[in-house]
Parts: C-alpha cells; sequence; structure tokens
C-alpha cells in the first residue's frame, strides 16, 4: 500500500473515508453521469470513433493497443482538462505509458530501473496538470469556463473549509485520466482477437459483460477494513489492508461454469440476475466504491464496438500474444488491417 500511495498520491488515503468518497463521487458525475453522458458525450464518442476508424482504414496496418490508447486518452483528456496535444506541444500520454509500465513492479526509486521510469512518468504528468491547473485558475474570474471537468474542480477550491486542496485535485485528475483510457483500451486490444475468434457473438448485448469478465483488467482491487472482520474462521483486525483479487471471483467454477471459455450467452442463463451478478461481477467494484467511470467506461465500449461491426471488418495480420504480468500486456502488439464493408455486407461477415 505504501507504494501504490506513492504512485497515486493521497487520493489512496482520502477516498478510504465514506463521506468523502460520497463527496467525490458527486463531483465526478457532474461529467460522466448518466444524463450528461446521453446529451453530451454520447454524440462525441461516436464522433471521435468514427474518425479514428476511418484513420486505421488508409493504413496497411495498426497496432490496437497503441491505437486505442490514442482515441480513448484524446477524448477523455479533453473533457477532463480540455486538453489539445497537438496545440499543447506536450506529450501527457506518453507520460502516462511511462507510468503505466512500471506500475507493479519491485519499488527501486534509482535511475534505469522501471519503478523509477514509472515516478518520473507520473511527477512530468503532474508537472503539466498543475502549470494546467494554475493558469486556469489565475484567469477563472474573467475568462468563460471550458466545460470540462477542470472546471468543476476550479469551483470546489474556491470554496472555503473544503477538503479539496489543489494538491488533492491533481491527485484526482491524474488517476481520473489514467484509469479511463488504460481500462477500456486494454479490454477493446483484447475484443478484436476474442472476436476474431468468435465472430457470431457480436450481435450480443452481453459480449461487453463477458469480455471484461474473463480480460480482469484491474486484477486486484485494494480496500481496508473499518472494523474487525471474521473470514472463515480468521479475523482481519480493523486498520488493515485487503486485497481483493477480481480473477478469483471473476473464473470461479463454483460461479462460473467453463470459466475459461468466452461465451456471452451465459448471462441469459437463470440465476444470472443482477442480484447474483452484484456479488460474482465486480470489475468496477462494488457497494458504496463502485467506480464512477463505468458508466463511461462501458458506453465507450458499446460504441466502439457498434461502430466497428456495422462499417468495418477486420484480419489480425501480425501479433496477438497476451501475457499477464499482472495486467495485461501485449508483446508483440496486436497488429490489424481494418477495411470499410461494403454497401450489402452485414455483421455477420466479420472475420
Amino acid at each position: 500500500m505504501d507504494s501504490f500511495k506513492e504512485l497515486f498520491g493521497l487520493i489512496t488515503d482520502i477516498v478510504a473515508h465514506t463521506v468523502v468518497h460520497k463527496y467525490l463521487r458527486s463531483l465526478v458525475l457532474r461529467t460522466f453521469g448518466p444524463e450528461n453522458l446521453r446529451e453530451n458525450l454520447l454524440p462525441e464518442i461516436e464522433q471521435i470513433t468514427r474518425k479514428y476508424f476511418q484513420l486505421w482504414s488508409k493504413q496497411p496496418s495498426i497496432e490496437l493497443k497503441e491505437g486505442i490508447s490514442t482515441m480513448i486518452f484524446e477524448l477523455t483528456a479533453k473533457k477532463m482538462i480540455s486538453y489539445d496535444e497537438v496545440k499543447s506541444g506536450h506529450k501527457l500520454r506518453e507520460n502516462f505509458v511511462n507510468f503505466t509500465e512500471g506500475l507493479i513492479s519491485f519499488p527501486l526509486n534509482i535511475p534505469g530501473t522501471i519503478y523509477y521510469k514509472c515516478l518520473q512518468g507520473r511527477k512530468k504528468a503532474m508537472k503539466l496538470l498543475k502549470d494546467m491547473l494554475t493558469k486556469r485558475r489565475a484567469k477563472a474570474s474573467f475568462e468563460k469556463g471550458h466545460g470540462d471537468f477542470m472546471d468543476h474542480v476550479i469551483e470546489e477550491l474556491k470554496k472555503e473549509e473544503n477538503i479539496f486542496t489543489q494538491g488533492f485535485a491533481l491527485d484526482l485528475l491524474f488517476v481520473l485520466l489514467f484509469a479511463s483510457f488504460e481500462t477500456s483500451s486494454s479490454i477493446l486490444t483484447v475484443a478484436f482477437k476474442i472476436l476474431a475468434d468468435y465472430p457470431l457473438v457480436v450481435e450480443e448485448l452481453t459480449v461487453i459483460s463477458e469480455m471484461v469478465r474473463l480480460v480482469n483488467i484491474v486484477p486486484r482491487l485494494f480496500r481496508r477494513t473499518i472494523n474487525d472482520v471474521e473470514i472463515n474462521g480468521y479475523t482481519i483486525p480493523a486498520g488493515w489492508a485487503v486485497m481483493i483479487c477480481l480473477p478469483s471471483v471473476h473464473l470461479n467454477p463454483a460461479k462460473y461454469e467453463d470459466p475459461l471459455v468466452f461465451n456471452p450467452w451465459r448471462w441469459e442463463q437463470p440465476g444470472m440476475d443482477s442480484s447474483a451478478r452484484s456479488k460474482n461481477y465486480i470489475p468496477f467494484g462494488g457497494g458504496p466504491r463502485f467506480c464512477t467511470e463505468a458508466d463511461f467506461a462501458n458506453l465507450q465500449m458499446a460504441v466502439f464496438l457498434h461502430c466497428l461491426v456495422t462499417k468495418y471488418r477486420w484480419m489480425i495480420v501480425k501479433g496477438g500474444d497476451i501475457v499477464r504480468r499482472p495486467g495485461l500486456i501485449f508483446p508483440y502488439g496486436i497488429h490489424i488491417q481494418l477495411t470499410e464493408k461494403e454497401g450489402n455486407e452485414t455483421c455477420k461477415g466479420v472475420h
């Protein structure tokens, strides 16, 4: 937990308090809540998705993880901090990539180590975010807002007797940017490989739930016990850190028949109602700490897959290996050739 605190900052401790977490949840939902998703974000997600598909279809091949990460980060950074990489001249996403590569590594902070590179990525990203926030706050009194999440952050920072300090605000921006693009991009990269092997499932509404269950893009969640907790005769004292291993839930044969098999139809079977899913399907956490950007992530994936299977066909031309270490990595990438469908083709023609 100490190394995670160094990587993610003050937010790892502060959000442990239920009241604070509820406050942050309401703040994030101002931008990524259901109403705003439907009215504002849906058309923007579709627009940027179609733009990138058009771009990729004109290239001999595209490496998926890099391409999808770039696409999602462009949209997310725009909605959160009105960031445009071309106009800014900074490589903010590159800093997040460096951070991600060393996220689960031995915490040896000396030059040349992956962990050092990870911390440098965070340091540079935080500096860019701090510079942007400082400039925006200085102009807030006489300049019109940008209509992004940072507008809400600046408004909160104006309030007196508020737990919301600038340092905490920067940690929040960093964590939300990281989480929003890294998880969805990995799931959608795997989706190409899965759908290439199972072309008939693309019309199933449950395909996203099954992909998320099988991929386990976030292999663990960390929580801290508030009171003593007894589990199977063992007592976990109050204040202890607890690690929840998501694959042990999502790949449990007692809960999912043939858990390693990709089967989106399993979600239509008896016993897979919302009550059962709430206990055995927790890719976005659960309870009061359910991920605030879950709806945003699901909408991104749904729009992406819809645009893909209705307008394009693809073929994997290189790579395709997937390794868990403990997060997902693609050692040789997944390179595809994307082509626009003929007018009389249907999504069943995907291969």
